[in-house]
């Protein structure tokens, strides 16, 4: 176990929109798939130390009829092409009042992403924008960090265990040697 409590990071999970990409609510199009800042650098160092990395989102618009699973693939595949191979993908279809265990805040995918990579959820780390995934992150026993953005609510950043300026302070305080919490003199520092 590290100074943290949690034994060394073996795998970067992510949020896909507002995390890895701009957030284009409900995009089908793969044209319009910008990345985040950092985001590249994150992922290349990541991959570099042998750190697994995926990609869990919530994408109700396939329930809500405004997607389809096919759309939500190609944005996908987009993602990839621009930011290199991940090495697990998962989206929940589903609505928020359908009570699935996958849809964050539940923990589900990031259990199923932790099993399909051989490793425990304590060895994990989730990256999102918002409360709930800060949230899924917590209730799967993994280390969570809050990249905020402009729809980011103040009450989320105040509650996060870890908060990051963006993808590349993120990084840096997942790799350290001590667990930083929010607030800590490196949170928004780049890479």
């Amino acid at each position: 176990m590290g100074s943290s409590g949690f034994p060394p990071l073996r795998a970067v999970l992510f949020d896909r929109d507002g995390t890895l990409v701009h957030d284009v609510p409900y995009n089908g199009d793969p044209a319009r798939v910008r990345t985040m800042p950092y985001a590249r650098e994150a992922l290349a160092e990541l991959r570099a130390r042998g750190i697994a990395t995926g990609v869990l989102s919530n994408q109700s618009g396939i329930g809500r009829g405004i997607l389809t699973v096919e759309q939500v693939s190609a944005v996908n595949h987009r993602v990839e092409e621009l930011l290199g191979p991940f090495d697990v993908w998962d989206f929940c279809p589903h609505l928020p009042e359908d009570g699935c265990g996958c849809r964050k805040p539940a923990p589900g995918m990031i259990i199923n992403a932790c099993r399909r990579l051989g490793i425990d959820t304590a060895a994990a780390a989730y990256v999102g924008d918002i409360g709930s995934d800060v949230a899924a992150a917590e209730a799967a026993g993994s280390r969570a960090v809050l990249v905020p953005t402009p729809v980011t609510l103040a009450a989320e950043v105040e509650a996060a265990p870890r908060v990051a300026a963006h993808l590349g302070a993120a990084l840096e305080m997942l790799l350290s040697p001590i667990d930083r919490p929010a607030g800590s003199p490196l949170s928004g520092a780049g890479l």
